[in-house]
């Protein structure tokens, strides 16, 4: 059951409207579905507009930041604000506040956040879906890399099933909702690369 999606957004409201359109969309299904959202406690871009939205929508909303962060007087004030020490204590709360993960269009800190809980997800230390909201082909070349990885054995084919991606919020959270955690062997799986590899 999703009672909080732990939503990694970008601290700019980027090039586009249609990345804010995107926020406030997904804050109101939210809303609508009674599911809290978690984020990273800023007042700025889209995470201060997908924040904005789901106080304007009647949602619980919890903010996680670093100390260094909330002096810098880019906390939201107005949400539920968790302050700790660093950076990693607020990747490591937010993870476990939620029962689920969606990237909207960000940069670097959104998609190391995202790929952090990725990873925690491949190794089996937890089974919490993660999500990619496409905003207008945003992600479009990340999952081209990511099959490329796959073409190139770096990554498990049963891996890049652990990544959800739509572009359609209401879609993307009726999957996240029925989410099952694929089976994979991935130490099967290496030991069969390692053993074709010594044959070549």
């Amino acid at each position: 059951m999703l009672q909080r999606i732990c939503v990694f957004c970008g601290s700019s409201p980027g090039g586009r409207p249609e990345y804010a359109q995107a926020a406030r969309e997904l804050a109101q299904a939210m809303a609508t579905r009674h599911i809290g959202l978690v984020y990273g406690g800023g007042n700025v871009g889209v995470m201060g507009i997908i924040a904005n939205a789901m106080l304007a929508s009647g949602g619980e909303v919890i903010g996680v930041i670093p100390q260094h962060l909330a002096q810098l007087a880019v906390a939201h004030t107005g949400v539920d604000l968790r302050i700790v020490g660093t950076m990693h204590e607020r990747k490591a709360l937010m993870a476990e506040l939620a029962d689920g993960f969606i990237a909207l269009p960000g940069g670097l800190g959104t998609l190391e956040e995202f790929f952090e809980v990725l990873t925690w997800a491949q190794l089996g230390l937890h089974r919490k879906p993660c999500s990619l909201l496409n905003v207008c082909g945003y992600y479009n070349g990340l999952m081209s890399f990511i099959d490329q990885s796959v073409q190139a054995q770096f990554i498990h084919p049963g891996h890049r099933s652990l990544i959800l991606i739509e572009e359609d919020v209401e879609v993307l959270l009726d999957r996240l909702a029925a989410y099952e955690p694929p089976l994979v062997d991935k130490a099967g799986w290496a030991l069969k690369l390692a053993a074709r590899n010594s044959e070549a």
